[in-house]
């Protein structure tokens, strides 16, 4: 991350893959966008300076044949699919910066700047594309990367064979400059499988890559060349640039750029660890800082696809469990960079053991507790020590929480602010407060489980972030609970005590599978 002049804070730039609005939101495109979320939100509890992008993909063969199946024209079927992913993602209390269109004016005129400063630096020339395509990749493939009867391997279709006249990118140029990012930025791609398997593509050697069409209308036209439009993925991945200003705004680019982490699919890994930074250099300007590659979501052991007719409705599902139970078991039961199994029983699962058991049961008794014993106001906790190891443990806690979401691992962080709330249950197990007369040692056990209940609000806010506000609320303490720079009060003893403490209904009632809503989620 790029530091400021002073040494404080960073800046920080976080973007999800751009999606096709060939089809409405699924829960695998949801577990993309609220990894980015959690991050961009802990990074703004770290006190760097976050912008967050998502936006959708709407030119190409794959948007024009959607399109055309619902009798719209592209751009009439691209504003109605862009608004269910907006939507989607305001149901999962994603909250993003910028959500950027490639079919807005900004987008064209930064692809269109982009690519004639890669022509004027030499690296585009004419030529005849023949080879087999797949049109829901939107991506030529070579004859040993097919499946069985020459199928896309990611979407089990057909690829279609397609001969045109083309501008090609010389990327095969960029072979040993590759190499020599890679070399000299051993953190760029995460994480090291990802990274090996992008470095395992550049030796077997580079082929210049097509970047235009002649067989579609439906995209930003070649500048030089219109009758020519730029092919969707070097449009795509262009957006990043967009919305920081390239082509319109220098100075907030160069504010912005190349601070980016971006987050990605295993399965556009070639995209954006091989393609993206080649075409960087040939603009002239930087690689990106980092590309965080994650696994697939799967169902039954397979992708969710629409080929597949798998897909999973997040938004229903956020109706049914709740948006922060969903963004909770997304985070903690997939380690990020694998590939991870959802199921609705894991969901309820995970939901009963983790939310309802422990941080609901935790924030109910002690407030129970602190209704009966202490007048309804809370107690300060007792200081950290040898003799107070819920002080000891939450202090550990913390530490291997902030380590883990500054290096992008949701399901530790989660895990470790997890091992505090149990060690805080046991703690009053043992202590048995309520059966205790008012008095200092009744005090103190509250005191430290209030005290652990404020670090835990901080800490999960990224995942949990309504649930975290309504704990802030409840503990009586002021202001927000995911401010900027947050989470420097994470150090032991916050908690001031002598504040209102309110009770409430259960903040996760439990739940039974039986329970299901009747709109099934699976579709």
């Amino acid at each position: 991350m790029r530091r400021y002049a002073d040494g404080v804070g960073s800046r920080y730039f976080q973007t999800t893959p751009i999606f096709y609005v060939n089809d409405r939101p699924h829960l695998g495109t949801a577990y993309t966008v609220v990894t980015a979320d959690a991050l961009a939100r802990w990074h703004r509890l770290a006190g760097d300076d976050v912008f967050s992008l998502t936006g959708t993909d709407e030119h190409g063969l794959k948007v024009q044949r959607a399109a055309e199946e619902q009798g719209l024209e592209p751009l009439a079927w691209a504003d109605r699919t862009s608004e269910a992913f907006r939507s989607a993602w305001a149901a999962l209390e994603v909250r993003y910066d910028d959500f950027i269109r490639t079919t807005e004016d900004r987008h064209h005129v930064a692809v269109q700047r982009f690519i004639e400063a890669i022509y004027d630096n030499g690296h585009i020339y004419k030529g005849t594309y023949s080879g087999w395509y797949c049109v829901a990749c939107e991506a030529y493939y070579a004859e040993p990367e097919l499946g069985p009867a020459r199928t896309c391997k990611v979407h089990g279709r057909p690829v279609e064979w397609l001969v045109e006249e083309n501008y090609f990118f010389a990327l095969s140029r960029f072979q040993d400059a590759l190499l020599e990012w890679f070399d000299k930025a051993p953190d760029a791609v995460r994480p090291e499988t990802r990274r090996n398997e992008a470095l395992s593509f550049i030796r077997q050697g580079l082929e210049d890559i097509s970047i235009s069409r002649t067989s579609i209308e439906w995209g930003i036209p070649v500048p030089w060349d219109p009758k020519h439009v730029v092919y969707v993925w070097y449009d795509a991945l262009i957006n990043y640039c967009t919305a920081v200003g390239y082509g319109t705004d220098e100075e907030r680019f160069a504010t912005w750029w190349p601070a980016v982490h971006h987050l990605v699919g295993k399965d556009i890994l070639r995209f954006h660890c091989v393609w993206w930074p080649a075409m960087c250099m040939a603009a002239g300007i930087a690689p990106p800082s980092e590309v965080m590659v994650h696994g697939f979501l799967l169902v039954g052991g397979e992708k969710m696809s629409k080929s597949r007719a798998n897909q999973i409705d997040p938004v229903a599902l956020a109706e049914d469990v709740g948006s922060d139970p969903l963004r909770y078991h997304l985070l903690r039961e997939v380690s990020l960079g694998a590939d991870g199994e959802f199921s609705y029983e894991s969901l309820v699962g995970r939901y009963n053991a983790d939310l309802a058991n422990n941080l609901g049961n935790l924030l109910s008794r002690v407030a129970t507790v602190v209704a009966s014993k202490c007048g309804g106001i809370g107690p300060a906790p007792r200081p950290a020590g040898p003799s107070n190891r819920v002080a000891t443990v939450a202090t550990e806690c913390v530490a291997a929480a902030k380590a883990a979401w500054g290096r992008s691992a949701p399901h530790e962080a989660l895990e470790a602010t997890w091992r505090m709330i149990r060690e805080a249950n046991a703690e009053l197990e043992n202590e048995e407060p309520w059966k205790l007369p008012p008095g200092p040692v009744v005090e103190g056990v509250l005191g430290d489980a209030l005290e652990v209940l404020r670090l835990v609000a901080i800490l999960a806010s990224p995942a949990v972030p309504q649930s975290s506000a309504r704990i802030w609320a409840r503990l009586g303490l002021p202001g927000e609970v995911d401010a900027p720079a947050r989470a420097a009060d994470l150090t032991w003893g916050g908690y001031p005590g002598g504040l209102a403490v309110e009770k409430g209904e259960p903040l996760f009632p439990r739940r039974r599978e039986s329970e299901r809503a009747a709109g099934d989620a699976l579709r």
